[in-house]
C-alpha cells in the first residue's frame, strides 16, 4: 500500500504532520507493506529565491496581520512542534522559494532517499535556519542523504526535475488539494492536515481492511487438517 503526501518544505504543520504519521506507523504491523512517497507543492511560487526580512515579517505582509499577531501563531505552533520533539526556531529561519528544494527532493525519489532528503530539509528550514533557496546549502542535505555531489548540483543547475515538480503541483489541483501537508492513502482515502497519529492509524488500517477482503465461514462440516481427518 502507498501513502502519497503533498506537502512543501516552508510549512511548519508538514513537518509536524510528518512526525505524527510516523508515530501512527512505527509499530504498526503491517509496516513493511507500507509505502511513502513525498510529493511538491508550493505555498507561495511566487516568492523570490530569497526574501530580504524575517519570516514573521513576509508573513505579516501576506496575510495583512500584525507582527505580533504572526509571532504568537509562530508560539502555537512551535509548542505543537515541540509535542513532536522538534524545536522549531522561527527568529533563524530563512525565507526563500522552496522550488529549488522540491527539485533535489524529486532526485531524492530517483535515487531511494527521499524520506532522508526531506528530513534534512525540513530540519534544517524550521530547527537550523537552513537556507532552501540556497544551492550550496541543498548540495549539504543532499550530500548527507547519500546523493552524490556532483549530481545534486549539476540536476539543481540545469533544472532537469523542473517538470516534475510541476506535475505534483497539477496533479494536487486535479485532486483538489487547497492546503498542506495532504496525505493520500492508497488512493482512496485523504487526510488533511497534521492530524494526530490515532487519524492516520484509523485510516490506514481501514484503508489496509479493505484491500483484504475478509472470509466469512457460512457453513461447516468435515474437514481435514494438520492433524488428521
Amino acid at each position: 500500500m502507498q501513502i502519497d503526501i503533498w506537502s512543501d518544505i516552508a510549512c511548519p504543520w508538514c513537518y509536524i504532520g510528518k512526525r505524527r504519521l510516523e508515530t501512527a506507523l512505527t509499530d504498526h504491523p503491517q509496516r513493511d507493506e507500507i509505502t511513502v512517497a513525498w510529493h511538491s507543492y508550493q505555498l507561495d511560487p511566487s516568492l523570490p529565491e530569497h526574501y530580504d526580512g524575517t519570516e514573521a515579517e513576509y508573513l505579516a505582509s501576506r496575510k495583512g496581520m500584525p507582527v505580533e499577531q504572526v509571532r504568537q501563531m509562530f508560539g502555537h505552533v512551535a509548542e505543537q512542534a515541540a509535542g513532536e520533539g522538534l524545536a522549531y526556531d522561527f527568529d533563524r529561519l530563512v525565507v526563500a522559494n522552496s522550488a529549488r528544494a522540491h527539485q533535489l527532493l524529486h532526485l531524492a525519489k530517483e535515487r531511494g532517499v527521499a524520506d532522508a532528503v526531506k528530513e534534512g530539509l525540513l530540519s534544517g528550514h524550521f530547527e537550523h535556519g537552513l537556507d532552501i533557496g540556497d544551492v550550496d546549502a541543498l548540495v549539504r542535505v543532499g550530500v548527507a542523504a547519500g546523493l552524490d555531489e556532483g549530481e545534486v548540483r549539476a540536476s539543481l543547475e540545469d533544472g532537469r526535475y523542473e517538470a516534475a515538480v510541476a506535475a505534483d503541483i497539477d496533479m494536487a489541483r486535479q485532486i483538489g488539494v487547497t492546503g498542506v501537508p495532504f496525505v493520500v492513502i492508497d488512493m482512496k482515502y485523504a487526510v488533511s492536515g497534521a492530524q494526530p497519529p490515532e487519524v492516520f492509524r484509523e485510516v490506514v488500517d481501514k484503508a489496509l481492511a479493505e484491500r483484504t477482503p475478509a472470509v466469512q465461514v457460512v457453513q461447516s462440516g468435515d474437514v481435514c487438517g494438520p492433524d488428521g481427518c
